[in-house]
């Protein structure tokens, strides 16, 4: 609603709740963008999308299921390539919060 972009990062099998992060944003609400205005948003493909090295800086949160894990694996921004990280690590890197995204 206010047109700008946000990150959210959820569980590989998670669905993400569009209430609860445009809560967490402080918006009236939000969708989700098409996936062919991937690339020139973010520089990264279906499938290569990193939370890091975006060519932006977007407000970017991380799903609470992620909190306490001792690692977690993302996008190393190509098909195929992965990052294994600690969440910590990660919410430091990207100045992210964590927050209830997940559809229960």
């Amino acid at each position: 609603s206010d047109k700008k972009h946000y990150v959210c990062l959820l569980p590989a099998g998670g669905e993400l709740d569009l209430k609860a992060a445009a809560a967490h944003f402080g918006v009236k609400s939000l969708a989700m963008e098409h996936v062919a205005d991937l690339k020139s948003i973010t520089g990264y493909i279906r499938g290569g999308c990193s939370p890091l090295a975006m060519k932006k800086s977007f407000e970017t949160a991380i799903d609470e299921s992620a909190r306490g894990l001792p690692y977690l694996y993302v996008s190393a921004g190509q098909i195929g390539w992965q990052l294994k990280l600690s969440p910590e690590t990660l919410r430091k890197a990207q100045k992210m919060e964590y927050a209830a995204l997940t559809r229960r």
